[in-house]
Order: C-alpha cells, then structure tokens, then sequence
C-alpha cells in the first residue's frame, strides 16, 4: 500500500472512531492550560501538587529525627487497620485484567480499529520492563530470598529456617512478590488510561478512567483531585525506588574502592545517598530533555542488553544446574501455592512483634506483602500510564497478556539465578550472607547483591556492571516518572515542553532525598511507609477503576457489534472505495484499501 492510501486509509479509520466512539464534548486536553515559561501546565493541578511537594519536604527537612517516628507510626497503622485491604484489592484487579483479556473485549485495538504500532515488540518489551521493576530487582533479588531463607519463608510457610525447604519456599515467596500480581495493577492502569485516552479521545491522565461515570465533570473538581492524588502516588513511589537505587549505589562505590583503592572512599550513610541521587538526577535531566524516543527508548534497550549479559554471566559461572533447577522447581511450588499466598492475610498469627514459639514471625507480611503491594499500587499511575502511551495500536488481549507473561518471565529468570546463587552461597559455600544481611539493616539489604557477588569471579567487575545497571535504572524510571508527571499535570496533554519534564525530573529526586533525610538511619522503613501511604487511596480508586473500564469495553463492543456500525462501514466502502475485513473476528479490526485486497499488506 502506498504512503498516500496509508495516509487516506488512517484518516477515514480515525474519523470514525471520532464519529462513533468519541464523547460529544467541546472539551480539548489542556484546553484551559497555562503556557508561560517554558511550562505547559493545568491551573490546578500543577500549582497545587507543587505547592503540597514542596510542603512536604520542608516539613520532613525541619522535623529532622522526629520524622522518623512519623514515618514509623503512619507505616505501623496502615498495616493494623487496612493490610487486608491491600491483599483484597490486588486480587480483585489480576482477576478482572485476566477476564477482560479472555474475555469477549480482548479484540478491541487500543486506539480503534486500525491503530498502529507505535513500537516494535523488542522496543515495547524492553520500555514496559525497564519503567517497572529494574531498579526493585537489583535490589531485592539477593535480599528477599535470602531474608525468607533465614525465616523460613515468614508466617507463609513452616520451614526450619536455613533448610532445603526453606530455600524453596524462599523463592517461591519471592516469585509470588515479584509475578503476576504486580503487574496485573499495571496492566489494568495502562488498559485503563489508554483506552479512555487513545480510544475515546480523552485527556491521557487518571480523571478520564472516571468518565463514564462523571461525564464532563471529569473536567472540574472531582477530576483535579482524582489527578492531584495520582501525582502524589506517582512521585513517592518513584521516591521509593529512587531512594533503594541510591543506597545500592552507595553501597557498591563503597565496596569498589575499597577493593581498587585499599580504603573506601565514600563511607555508607543518607548524606552520601542524597549526593548519589544528586549527580543521577543531573544526568537524568538529560535524558529527560531527549525525549521518549532518544532518551528513555535507547536507554531501556541498553538496560535489557546489561541485564540479559549480566544473567547470563551468574548463570555460566555459577552453579548453572542448580540455579536451571531452581528456576524451574521454583515456579512449579509459586504455581502450586499461588492461591494460598494471594489471599494469606497473617490473620491468625496473634498479635505483636518478634518471633512466636511455632516459629512465626509477627508482621512478617506487613514489611513484605503489603509493602510491595502498596508500592506497585502507588507506582501504576506512573508504570501504567507509560505502558499506556507506548501501547497504542495493541489488542487489549495482546497488551495485557504482554504485560502480564513476558516480563514475568524474565523475573523468574532472575530471581531464580540471582536469589539461586545466593541460596547456594551460603548454604553449599558458607558465605555467611545471611547474617550480614541481619546485622546490618537497611545497609545489609542494599549489601545483598555485592556480597553474593563476592563468592563468584571477577567480583569487581561484576559489581561495577551492577553499579551501572542500578544507575540506568535510575535514570529511566526518572525519565519516564517525569514523562508520566508531565501529562498529568497538564491537563492530558501528549506533547509537554522540554522545561517542564526537567522540572519534574527534578522534583522527583528532591522528594527521594527529603524521604532519606527524614528516615536517617531506619531510611528504608521511611521508603515504604512513602509506597504504602500513598497507595491506600489509590487502592481505593483502582476498585473503582475496575467498573468504569468494564463500561468503557462493553460499550465498544456493543458499538462494534451494531448495525449502525455495520452501516456506516457499508457506506464508508460506496464512498471512499474501502473495504472491511471481518473474517474470523467478532470485532472489526481491519480497514484496507480494496486496491491492495489479496496483496499481503
């Protein structure tokens, strides 16, 4: 097909997805923005969450130490009154993401009927990864499994700690964390926001989800609060991330030059942390001025090349049979168990802290399960919005089964290599990493990786690469925070000036920074109660999201389906000599130029 029927074939699709789909509304994105300074912005939104951020880090630089006991305290509450809340809500949305997909709906083209790929399956694959978890992994993929190791696999699992069993259900606790249910919240924000963006030709930002049941209200109040709390929970998640990165950072320069240089030169503490995360962002702002396709593309294609180098190395030099055997054994007992964990709620564990005499450990799951799901919670505005803008084009079926399989996939080989080789480092080897870990708090976690890597070869180069990798990481998650940012506090918009995703860039690490600086030394206990906090309300929005996209899918499918459809598609083809193809779908998915019928395009 030539460029020109392309361009008539594209045209006369997008005209009637306007037509038949698009709200009757004079509403535009960003049709009551500011445009002054550089700065494309939401008179709402955008002065209110910068002036609430900046209120927030001068309140937690000015309490100083007494920070930490509000952090303590909002993250030991939460966890009493609403971790059952957490557990509920996450299964609610990975059994309605898996229904919409298998489901009738699961035809439906994000942007309509002959939307295009915007990206290629590797560039797709290798963007959704790095935006969602690269920085998570690195850091927990040594610390978690061999912290259940060490307890038996929690309150999940009765293992004599330190035992073969224990180690197995160390990683099976670690898969179920890191599997399918993360990225359910994820993928059910991006089918969310992309359907009601790209198919209904609504504003790109968390209040046009609500539209079929607010109407042009999305516009007014109860849309810039819905758009204010999904900035907040957008920008401490990123902190959460961002913070964990710098404390890895941290940790590896310290134990690299020491190595080179015979005594480190960067001592382990929040001011060196504040001054990682510092240089990172500078460099992130970058990236972030490069845009989508020069910044955060090219950089998440070189993080899946690290990655797949540096999994590939652990699994040569390593134990490789023993680390190929508990990949596979390991998501056998995740699948085997999948139920039990998604719904264990520790509720018959008794109440208080420290170890039971059966050998339970008290809130053992409030500082694991429900951490992590308030962090992916409070990370799907942002993780799900990108995976939103990059997926025009897809079926739901092929997004969410994307989303939900591939990037699983790639967990477990990781997880299963990296938490392997740990496991077999201190149960075969005797590394002594588990006391480390224990001992050494907040600095043992970001140890982990580093001190595994200490029972292989070439452990300096290894830990330079892993320096780098968390760094990359840094920097995407930066970038495609302040992309995501961007188009929430600017009404909706696509396209938002260079300045303003610099100035978001910007905001994100100034807010990781003021979370370490009021943690102190307990700084990752500060880092989830930031994930959890901000995610309570966002739980609450995603239930309802739920419903709303159930409407929005029925009601394309009702249209799909019509005979106003069909009519109008007949007089589309009298008019304009175009063709529908229909075989073998319920949905029409294929406008082509009749001249080109039988060609192959």
């Amino acid at each position: 097909m030539t460029d020109g029927d392309d361009q008539t074939t594209g045209q006369t699709s997008d005209g009637l997805q306007v037509e038949l789909f698009h709200p009757e509304s004079d509403r535009e994105p960003g049709d009551t923005n500011i445009q002054r300074w550089g700065f494309d912005v939401h008179p709402v939104v955008f002065p209110l969450a910068a002036v609430i951020i900046a209120l927030f880090v001068a309140v937690t630089l000015l309490m100083g130490s007494d920070a930490r006991t509000v952090y303590t305290n909002v993250f030991d509450f939460i966890n009493k009154h609403f971790g059952w809340f957490y557990i509920f809500a996450v299964n609610v949305f990975i059994i309605a993401l898996v229904y919409f997909a298998l489901s009738k709906y699961g035809k439906i083209r994000l942007g309509g009927v002959e939307a295009d790929q915007e990206f290629s399956t590797f560039a797709w694959m290798a963007m959704l990864f790095s935006a969602g978890m690269g920085i998570g992994l690195m850091f927990f993929s040594v610390a978690e499994p061999m912290w259940h190791l060490g307890t038996g696999g929690g309150n999940l699992f009765g293992a004599e700690p330190g035992s073969g069993a224990a180690a197995e259900a160390a990683m099976g606790v670690t898969f179920f964390h890191w599997g399918f249910h993360p990225w359910a919240v994820y993928g059910l924000v991006a089918l969310g926001l992309g359907f009601f963006s790209f198919n209904r030709g609504l504003p790109l930002t968390f209040r046009s989800v609500f539209y079929p049941l607010l109407g042009d209200r999305i516009y007014d109040w109860p849309g810039h609060v819905i758009d204010l709390v999904t900035v907040f929970a957008t920008l401490f998640g990123l902190a959460t991330s961002l913070g964990l990165g710098a404390q890895q950072i941290n940790v590896g320069l310290n134990r690299v030059t020491e190595t080179l240089a015979g005594s480190a030169l960067l001592d382990v503490g929040t001011v060196p942390q504040i001054g990682i995360i510092a240089v990172i962002t500078a460099i992130a702002t970058l990236s972030v001025a490069a845009g989508l396709e020069s910044g955060v593309k090219r950089l998440s294609t070189i993080n899946v090349y690290l990655m797949v180098l540096f999994l590939g190395f652990i699994l040569v030099v390593g134990p490789t049979l023993y680390l190929l055997d508990s990949i596979v054994q390991s998501t056998g007992f995740y699948l085997q168990n999948l139920a039990y964990m998604s719904f264990f709620t520790e509720s018959f564990m008794g109440e208080g802290v420290g170890g039971f005499p059966d050998g339970g450990y008290a809130n053992w799951q409030h500082f694991w399960t429900v951490f992590y799901w308030g962090w992916w919670i409070a990370w799907s505005p942002f993780v799900g919005l990108f995976i939103a803008r990059i997926s025009r084009g897809r079926t739901v079926r092929q997004m969410v089964l994307g989303v939900l399989l591939i990037p699983t996939a790639f967990s477990f080989v990781w997880l299963g290599s990296f938490g392997g080789a740990a496991i077999y480092a201190e149960n075969i080897i005797g590394s002594g990493l588990y006391e480390t870990l224990t001992t050494a708090e907040t600095a043992g976690q970001a140890r982990a990786m580093f001190g595994m890597l200490e029972s292989y070869p070439v452990t300096t180069l290894t830990s330079i690469v892993a320096i780098t990798l968390v760094a990359t990481f840094f920097i995407t998650s930066s970038d495609s925070g302040s992309l995501v940012v961007d188009h929430l506090t600017s009404g909706g918009k696509h396209d938002v000036p260079r300045t303003q995703r610099v100035f978001w860039a910007v905001t994100e690490g100034t807010v990781a920074a003021a979370i370490l600086w009021g943690g102190g030394s307990a700084a990752l206990n500060a880092l989830q109660t930031a994930a959890i906090a901000t995610g309570l309300p966002f739980a609450a929005i995603l239930l309802l999201m739920v419903y709303t996209v159930y409407l929005g899918l029925d009601s394309e499918y009702q249209i799909l389906q019509s005979e106003e459809f069909r009519e109008r598609i007949s007089e589309i083809s009298s008019e304009d000599d175009i063709e529908v193809d229909r075989s073998g779908t319920d949905v029409v998915t294929d406008i082509t130029d009749s001249s080109e019928t039988g060609s192959g395009d």
